[in-house]
C-alpha cells in the first residue's frame, strides 16, 4: 500500500513538474525574477555569482539598485556566490569604477554603461555610470538581459536615453476615482497619505525606473484646485520621498482658477501681478516640501477648463507667468495643446495649430508644449499632429495615451507599440525628407532646451495594475519609446513578452504576432480606411456613428464622418476645411489627391463616393464592409491562438486573457454589426455578395447607443 502510493506520489509529482509555475496574479508586471535554467544560470552567475554596488550605504539611489540586484539574482540564481564579480557605481561612489576609466563622457546624467572585463584573471561586470540614477537604470538593464537570456558574455552596452523628460500622467482624481481608468481606482490614497506609505508606491516606483521613467503627474489634468493645498502638497511630498531614490520627479496638474478658488485673489488674469505674486509664493512653499518637484502640466482653455484666455490673454502668456514662478527652482511647464471649443465648428482638427503655431517663439525656455499624438484625440489611426515641425523654436512634447479610452478599454487586446512607431517614424518634412517626428520630439531639428514624451497612465489598484496582463504591455512600451524614439514596436513586444512569460518558442511565436496585429484588427472592426471618433459620445466605447444632434457639433460622431447618400469621409483639402494645408507641403502632398493618399488615411482627408475604386479593385463601399469582416476574423484567430497555449501559460493569467479575448471577439463583431446596419441606412446600397447581414435592425443599435452587446 505504501509503495504503491508514494508510486502515485511521484507519478503527481512529474506531472505537476512538467506543468508551468503556479497561477500568477500579474502583479509582478515585468518584474518577474524567476529561476533560470541550470545551463543559463551558470552562464549568468559566471558573470555576476557576487554583487557590490558601491556607494548603497550612503546613497539611496544606489541602494536601490543594490536592493533589486540582490531581489532579482537571488531569485534567478539562489544563493550561491560562486562566479564572477559584479560592481555597480560611478567614479565618484567606486574607486574600482574610477580607476577603470570607462569612456562614460557622452552618456549624460542617466546613460549607463555595461561591460565585460577581466582583472587578474579574474571576471568583472561592471555597471557603470556619471550618476547613481544611471547606475539603477543600468541595474535594471542587466537583470533584464539575464532575464530574457540576451547573454551577458563580452558586455560592451552604451545607452542613453534620447528625451530628457519621460513622465506617466495620472488623471486621477482626489476622490481616487480615475478619468478614463479602466483598471480600479487610483493608486494614491489620498485620505490616508502622508501617514500610511503603502508598499504598492515603491513597486510602483521599482517598475517605473526599470522602463526609465523620471517623472510622474499625481493629479488629473481637469485639475481641482485642491491639489495645491497644503495637506495636498504633504501628501505628494510623501509620494516624492518614496519616489526619489528611483529617479522620479513628481509634478502637479495645476488648475488656472486656483489663486481665485483657494487663495483669496479676485483674479487669474496672468498679466495681474497679485496672480503673479500668489503663483510665486506657491511655487515656494511646493519646493520648501519637495526640493526637487518637477513641476506644473497645464490644460487650459479647453472642454470647459479656465485659461488665460478668459482674459483675453495667449497660452503664452499664461504659460510664461508659471515659468516664471518655476526657473528659480529648475521647475518646469508641461502646456498642453489639446485645445478645442464649440466656437470653432469648421474642423475641430485644426484649432490646435491655429492657436500655437503663431507663438512659436514666444514661450519661455523652461515651457514645453504637450501636443497629443494626432489632431483630434487618441483615435484608433490619426495622422501625426500638424504642429509637429511646425514650431521649431518651441520645446514639443508628444502625449500618447497608454490607457486605451478608444480602444476597448482594458477589455481589448490592443498593442499600441505598432501606433506609437507609425507616429514617431512619420515624415513632417519640416526640414526637408527625413523630418520625422521622433527627430522633432528628440531636438534634431531646432535648438531647444527640453525633449520629452508624455504617457496618460493606464495602472489603477486592479492586482495586475492594468485591468489585463496585455494592458502592462503598453506602459512598458511607452517607457521604450520615451528612452529611445527610435526603437521598434517588434522589439520592445519581444522583449516585454520574455520577461512576462518566459521564452518558451511556441509562447514567443504566438504571444508576438497577436500582439503586433491586434492594433490592425482593432482599426478595422472600428474605424478602417481612415474614420474616427465612431464611439459612443460619453463612454467613447461602443459605437454610435448615427449620433448627430448633440448641441455642440465636435461632440457629435456624424461631424467626423460626414456620410451622405453620396459618399463618406471628411474633406480635409482646399475645397473642405483645408486642415490639410496646416501641414508642411511635403506631407500634405501625400495626402492632397485622393487617388494617391494611402488608403488608411482616405476618409480623414477626403470625401468620396461609395462607387469610389479602392486599389484591391473593389468599391469603396465594398472595401469597407471588407475590412470589418476582416477585423473581426483577426480578433478570432487571436482568441485561437491564445487558446492553443493551453499548458505553456499560468493557469490564472491564462485564463483571464481567454476570457478577455471572448468578450474582444463578442464586441468586435458588435461593431462590426452596428456600423455596417448605419452605413447600409445612409448609402442605401445592398452588402456585397457574402456578407452577412446584421441580425438587427438599426433602431436596435441605436437604442443600446454606445453600449456592450447583450450577453
Amino acid at each position: 500500500m505504501v509503495r504503491r502510493l508514494k508510486f502515485w506520489l511521484l507519478i503527481a509529482a512529474l506531472i505537476l513538474g512538467a506543468r508551468p509555475a503556479a497561477a500568477e496574479d500579474g502583479y509582478e508586471l515585468w518584474l518577474r525574477y524567476r529561476p533560470l535554467a541550470p545551463a543559463a544560470a551558470a552562464k549568468v552567475r559566471a558573470a555576476v555569482g557576487a554583487i557590490r554596488v558601491d556607494g548603497s550605504r550612503s546613497d539611496p539611489t544606489l541602494r536601490a539598485a543594490d536592493a533589486e540586484l540582490h531581489r532579482a539574482f537571488g531569485a534567478m540564481l539562489g544563493k550561491s556566490s560562486q562566479g564572477g564579480m559584479l560592481i555597480v557605481g560611478t567614479p565618484t561612489s567606486s574607486p574600482t569604477i574610477a580607476a577603470l576609466h570607462l569612456p562614460l563622457e557622452g552618456i549624460g546624467p542617466e546613460g549607463y554603461l555595461l561591460r565585460s572585463i577581466t582583472v587578474g584573471g579574474k571576471r568583472i561586470t561592471v555597471v557603470g555610470a556619471n550618476t547613481p540614477v544611471g547606475a539603477l537604470y543600468g541595474s535594471f538593464a542587466l537583470i533584464q538581459r539575464a532575464q530574457t537570456g540576451t547573454g551577458l558574455d563580452g558586455l560592451d552596452v552604451r545607452s542613453t536615453p534620447k528625451l530628457k523628460l519621460r513622465i506617466v500622467a495620472h488623471w486621477d482624481r482626489l476622490d481616487r476615482t480615475i478619468e478614463r481608468g479602466y483598471a480600479g481606482f487610483s493608486l494614491w490614497d489620498w485620505w490616508n497619505l502622508p501617514d500610511v506609505k503603502d508598499q504598492r508606491y515603491t513597486d510602483y516606483a521599482r517598475a517605473e525606473a526599470s522602463i526609465g521613467i523620471n517623472g510622474v503627474v499625481l493629479n488629473n489634468v481637469n485639475a481641482s484646485a485642491q491639489s495645491l493645498t497644503a495637506p495636498y502638497i504633504a501628501k505628494a511630498a510623501a509620494l516624492a520621498e518614496i519616489f526619489r531614490p528611483y529617479g522620479i520627479k513628481v509634478y502637479l496638474s495645476a488648475r488656472w482658477t486656483a489663486p481665485i478658488e483657494i487663495g483669496g485673489v479676485k483674479t487669474a488674469d496672468p498679466l495681474d501681478p497679485e496672480v503673479a505674486a500668489w503663483w510665486k509664493a506657491k511655487v515656494n512653499e511646493i519646493y520648501r516640501a519637495i526640493p526637487d518637484f518637477g513641476g506644473f502640466q497645464v490644460k487650459a482653455n479647453s472642454e470647459g477648463e479656465p485659461g488665460p484666455g478668459d482674459y483675453k490673454r495667449t497660452h503664452a502668456e499664461g504659460a510664461n507667468m508659471l515659468a516664471a514662478a518655476l526657473a528659480p527652482h529648475g521647475g518646469i511647464v508641461s502646456w498642453r495643446a489639446f485645445v478645442y471649443a464649440a466656437e470653432n465648428p469648421e474642423d475641430r482638427a485644426k484649432q490646435a495649430f491655429t492657436e500655437f503655431k503663431p507663438l512659436d517663439g514666444q514661450f519661455a525656455p523652461n515651457v514645453a508644449v504637450q501636443v497629443k499624438n494626432g489632431p483630434i484625440d487618441f483615435q484608433p489611426r490619426e495622422p501625426f499632429h500638424p504642429l509637429f515641425g511646425a514650431m521649431p523654436k518651441t520645446p514639443l512634447l508628444v502625449e500618447l495615451q497608454i490607457t486605451k479610452e478608444y480602444l476597448g478599454w482594458a477589455s481589448h487586446l490592443v498593442y499600441l507599440g505598432p501606433m506609437w512607431e507609425e507616429v514617431l517614424k512619420s515624415d513632417t518634412f519640416a526640414n526637408g525628407p527625413g523630418s520625422s517626428v521622433a527627430k522633432v520630439v528628440e531636438g534634431k531639428l531646432g535648438p531647444v532646451a527640453l525633449t520629452g514624451m508624455v504617457g496618460d497612465a493606464n495602472t489603477g489598484t486592479d492586482r495586475d495594475w492594468s485591468g489585463s496582463t496585455f494592458n502592462q504591455a503598453n506602459w512598458f512600451a511607452f517607457g521604450r519609446f520615451a528612452w529611445d524614439p527610435d526603437a521598434s514596436a517588434e522589439a520592445i513586444a519581444r522583449e516585454w513578452a520574455r520577461l512576462t512569460f518566459g521564452d518558451d518558442p511556441k509562447v514567443m511565436a504566438t504571444v508576438i504576432p497577436m500582439m503586433m496585429g491586434s492594433r490592425e484588427a482593432a482599426v478595422n472592426y472600428m474605424t478602417p480606411l481612415g474614420l474616427a471618433h465612431l464611439m459612443a459620445t460619453n463612454s467613447h466605447y461602443g459605437p454610435a456613428p448615427w449620433v448627430k444632434d448633440l448641441k455642440r457639433p465636435e461632440w457629435n460622431p456624424a461631424y467626423y464622418h460626414r456620410a451622405d447618400k453620396g459618399g463618406i469621409g471628411f474633406d480635409r483639402t482646399r475645397t473642405g476645411s483645408d486642415a490639410l494645408s496646416q501641414y508642411s507641403a511635403g506631407a500634405a502632398a501625400r495626402w492632397a489627391d485622393a487617388a494617391t493618399t494611402p488608403e488608411r488615411a482616405l476618409l480623414w482627408f477626403h470625401h468620396v463616393p461609395w462607387s469610389w475604386r479602392m486599389q484591391s479593385g473593389k468599391t469603396l463601399w465594398e472595401e469597407l464592409i471588407a475590412h470589418y469582416a476582416l477585423g473581426v476574423r483577426a480578433v478570432g484567430d487571436m482568441r485561437r491562438a491564445w487558446a492553443s497555449l493551453d499548458g505553456k501559460i499560468d493557469a490564472e493569467r491564462f485564463a483571464k486573457t481567454r476570457a478577455l479575448l471572448a468578450v474582444q471577439e463578442r464586441e468586435a463583431q458588435y461593431w462590426r454589426d452596428a456600423s455596417v446596419a448605419y452605413w447600409r441606412s445612409v448609402s442605401g446600397l445592398p452588402l456585397p455578395a457574402g456578407e452577412r447581414a446584421p441580425p438587427h435592425e438599426l433602431a436596435w443599435y441605436q437604442a443600446r447607443e454606445g453600449a456592450q452587446p447583450e450577453r
